[in-house]
């Protein structure tokens, strides 16, 4: 908003927080200045501040005992301690029999002491149309699949 007079859109946008006192001091004058000058936006103010008087004016009765009933859903049972570790027991069996089964389905091809990792090409009996068969068609050096 600077140093010229503001525009009635201007004004407009920043009515609300001119009338909660929310507006730094230059913007604050400016709205203010425009007020003086303008019956339009002196109507828009006097309106707002009406409808910001009426919802202040508003109750919003609670239920009663709202607070103990939200506090009475929200405690939760704690499960034991050796729950928790069957769980925990659970998940690491699933990863090492997981592990396992994949290993074997897939084993890897013996390529000699040297290789580090089994490429794409070992596995070819990817499902038509599965995301292992496009990865395995993939060519690095052109980028796509073939």
């Amino acid at each position: 908003m600077g140093t010229r007079a503001p525009e009635c859109s201007e004004v407009k946008e920043l009515l609300s927080a001119f009338l909660d006192g929310e507006l730094e001091e230059a913007p604050r004058r400016g709205v203010a200045a425009h007020l003086k000058g303008c019956a339009a936006c002196r109507r828009e103010m006097q309106l707002l501040a009406s409808l910001d008087e009426a919802l202040g004016r508003l109750s919003a009765p609670a239920a009663p005992d709202v607070a103990g009933r939200v506090l009475a859903r929200l405690h939760r049972r704690r499960r034991a301690w050796w729950q928790n570790l069957a769980l925990a027991a659970s998940l690491v069996l699933g990863i090492v029999l997981g592990g396992t089964v994949a290993r074997d389905f897939y084993p890897a091809p013996d390529h000699g002491a040297a290789y580090e990792m089994a490429s794409l090409e070992d596995f070819q009996d990817f499902p038509q149309g599965s995301l292992g068969t496009v990865l395995a068609s993939y060519q690095v050096e052109e980028g796509n699949g073939t």
